[in-house]
């Protein structure tokens, strides 16, 4: 499995955070995807990653030991989970987000694809992080 976490302190309370992450439209089209779809717990993105395009079928899983998470249901990956953990911080919270991937088998050069996967989520990762700022700003 390969994992790209993100953590990042938010000037805001847990409770306005979490409010904002939950809010998923906003969230999820924050990431950056070139197309994407929310209704109400289910969840599809398509994007451009290097020379492919991604399409995944996620959903969003109950686990209490986090925020928020959600799991790919149908897509490139052999699995794919990313789930965001919220902690109070004397000046805010600190928001981890970690994304875990296992590649289908069938991709021709792993290590390559892996990395480039792993850039491009940092990326949309740290996206919904600056709306997360942006949403702290604005309250």
């Amino acid at each position: 499995m390969e994992t790209v976490t993100v953590t990042r302190t938010i000037a805001a309370s847990s409770e306005e955070v979490s409010r904002a992450m939950h809010n998923l439209t906003p969230f999820i089209r924050a990431s950056g995807f070139d197309s994407f779809d929310v209704d109400d717990r289910d969840i599809r993105v398509s994007n451009k990653v290097g020379p492919a395009k991604i399409t995944l079928h996620l959903e969003v899983v109950d686990d209490a030991e986090v925020e928020l998470a959600y799991e790919q249901r149908k897509g490139i990956f052999e699995e794919m989970r990313t789930s965001y953990r919220l902690d109070p911080v004397s000046d805010g919270v600190e928001v981890t987000a970690t994304t875990e991937f296992a590649l289908d088998v069938a991709l021709i050069g792993e290590f390559l694809d892996s990395t480039v996967i792993s850039r491009q989520r940092r990326k949309e990762l740290e996206a919904q992080f600056d709306y997360l700022e942006e949403i702290a700003d604005q309250s």
